[in-house]
Parts: C-alpha cells; structure tokens; sequence
C-alpha cells in the first residue's frame, strides 16, 4: 500500500510544476557566471570576425552559455527568480560597460603606454551594447518565459522538449535584434551579409544549445537533486526526462 501511495505521489509531482527558492548558494553560483559569461560576450562582440563565407564576431563561442545557464535557472527557479536574474546581468553588463568608460577616461600616467591598446580593448561601442543589452534582455525573457509555460502545462515530463522550444523562440529574437543594430557598427551595409549574419548567428547559437542538451538536462537535474527547496525529489528521477 505504501508503495502504491508513493508511486502516486511521485506521478503527481511530475504532472505538475514545481520549483526551488532562489535563497540558497547554488543560485547566487549560477547567476555570478551569467553575468561573466554576457560581460564577456558583449567586449568580444565589438569585433567582426569571418570564417570563410562565414561572418560573426567576437563573442560566438560564448553567447550560448548564457542561454544554458538561463535555461538551468528558469527550469530550477521559476519564471520570476529567471527575470529577476536577467534583469540583474543587464544592470551588471551596463555597469561594466560604465566602468570600463571610466578607466579609459582617467588621466593616464606620463610612463603609461598602453592608453590607445585600453581603448581598442574595453573601449565601448555603445551601438554594440545596446545591441547586447536589448537582445539578452529580450531573448532570455522569451527564452524563460516559453520554458517555464511549458513546465506549467506538461509538468517534469518532457524537459528536452522544453529546453529545444524555448531556446528557438530565445535565439531567434535575440539575434535579430543584437544583428539589426550591430550590422553597420562592424561593417555590414549590404542585406546579403546581414543576413548572412542574422542567419550564421541564430543557426550556430540554437545548434550549440541543441549539442548541448544533454550536458544542460544533466546540470538541471543535478540542481533539483541538490536544491533542498526543490519539491520534486530524486526519488521520480526517472520520471523527468
């Protein structure tokens, strides 16, 4: 009998969404490296870079984690801890931004050589942030929100479905939103090679996230496995995929 109650029990937790509270280290952990990982991106942003036919800037290669450390705290979280962690980075990114504005400003030391090397560095393109700043916020708001509402109807069944849907929706808008402002500050006039841009941008981005499905279904259920306020526990595991 006490068998057949807690088989119950764990087919109900996993037909209904269930989320942890924010208060605990695991979380301040993952927002710290979101905000690195869009610091990062937006300073590598600034610089076109092309692979053959191929166009893209700086920031390729690590763009994508914040959608993966996005996707972890939407489905672990909730859609208000994912906002909240958001809009956070974006203050985060724009005080960077400030700061980095600041340092360059400062009146150099006459034995200072590398004022000019500072500026190409951290010097800000302020279409470049802006373009940054509006894609994250508006992509990652997508990419929780669409996650979160499929949680809602189909509970912890179906976690791939959910990572896959929400991150094409994300990207997309992101993309096209960082590339329609960015285009002409990297030297893109022409409309074959924005969307060359848009489309290289959004392909490469949604197909890293796809690969990486698994790696990100193993780092959440490792989150709800440890998270102490998370009220589906291992013992459905098997019930989550």
């Amino acid at each position: 009998m006490g068998e057949k109650t807690a088989s119950i029990s764990s087919r109900s937790q996993a037909s209904r969404a269930v989320f942890a509270s924010a208060g605990s280290p695991y979380f301040s952990t993952v927002l710290a490296l979101m905000a690195v990982v869009v610091i990062l991106s937006n300073i590598g942003a600034a610089k076109g870079v092309t692979f053959g036919s191929i166009v893209t800037d700086g920031g390729f290669f690590l763009f994508p984690l914040a959608y993966i450390i996005g996707d972890v705290i939407s489905e672990v979280y909730g859609f208000k801890v994912a906002r909240r962690a958001i809009i956070t980075t974006f203050a985060l990114a724009a005080f960077s931004t400030a700061c980095f504005w600041i340092m360059i400003h400062l009146p150099a030391a006459e034995w200072y050589d590398g004022q000019e090397a500072l500026e190409r560095t951290l010097g800000p393109v302020w279409l470049i942030v802006l373009a940054s700043l509006l894609g994250f916020l508006v992509g990652q708001t997508l990419n929780s929100w669409v996650l979160v509402k499929m949680k809602e109807r189909f509970g912890e069944r179906g976690l791939v479905g959910r990572l896959m849907g929400s991150t094409g929706v994300g990207e997309f808008a992101d993309t096209l939103i960082f590339c329609s402002i960015a285009a002409t500050v990297i030297g893109i006039t022409d409309m074959p090679t924005f969307i060359n841009y848009v489309l290289v941008g959004f392909v490469y981005k949604t197909a890293v996230e796809f690969l990486f499905v698994p790696v990100t279904t193993l780092v959440i259920r490792w989150f709800k496995r440890r998270e102490p306020s998370y009220a589906f526990g291992p013992q459905a595991e098997g019930t989550a995929a």
